[in-house]
């Protein structure tokens, strides 16, 4: 009878261990989701254009007619099956060649919203997106973020509220560091494919943790 009992405690053991063991590693736990963001592009420039501060988005036949009609502050670049142009400057510019899509703006920066002082910038792209749920960290940049929805719909929580940008749309982040958090992520039901453009200051941290909103 010891025997039996003793037997009947180990199997109960082990059945508890292999259950606490399938629920670790069952495919339906919540797993973290990641938001992805890819940098395409980038270049370094001492100053920006002056006045109120729109990003122009163009597309070109080939990598090599965008790169040659690049200006100071314009970046060239293939990214989600197209040739892009990224051009930081005032309304309603086009450049030679190229098709428009669409111009972001204008930024808060410069004239009429507080200047974005540094001796350098940095003018980046990036591929961002990611499965329905993803989101990013909450977290700030030394400049102002910027994006173009390519598919399904994108959210940007700030401390001015959320905001939304379906596929052909965009949304533009509110501020510079500590006064601008941000959490973005995928609003929608389908995976998010998105241009994020910067403008920051080069000499400070590209990203760095925030506080909860």
């Amino acid at each position: 009878m010891k025997l039996r009992s003793l037997n009947a405690r180990r199997i109960g053991v082990l059945m508890f261990s292999l259950c606490i063991f399938g629920l670790l590693t069952s495919p339906s736990m919540p797993a973290e989701v990641k938001f992805f963001e890819e940098p395409v592009v980038e270049k370094k420039v001492a100053e920006l254009p002056s006045g109120p501060l729109y990003w122009r988005l163009e597309n070109f036949p080939t990598l090599a007619q965008a790169q040659g009609a690049a200006g100071p502050t314009s970046l060239a670049a293939e990214v989600a099956g197209k040739v892009w142009l990224f051009t930081l400057g005032p309304k309603d510019g086009a450049t030679a060649g190229g098709t428009k899509v669409v111009e972001i703006g204008p930024l808060p920066i410069g004239t009429p919203f507080p200047p974005l002082n540094a001796s350098e910038y940095l003018l980046r792209v990036s591929h961002a997106g990611g499965v329905p749920g993803a989101k990013t960290p909450i977290h700030m940049h030394p400049g102002p973020e910027a994006f173009y929805v390519l598919s399904g719909k994108l959210g940007m929580h700030m401390n001015t509220g959320v905001f939304y940008a379906e596929a052909g749309k965009t949304v533009v982040g509110s501020g510079i560091g500590d006064h601008a958090p941000m959490e973005v992520f995928n609003a929608g039901t389908i995976d998010l494919e998105a241009l994020a453009i910067f403008v920051v200051d080069a000499n400070r941290p590209f990203s760095s943790p925030a506080k909860p909103f």
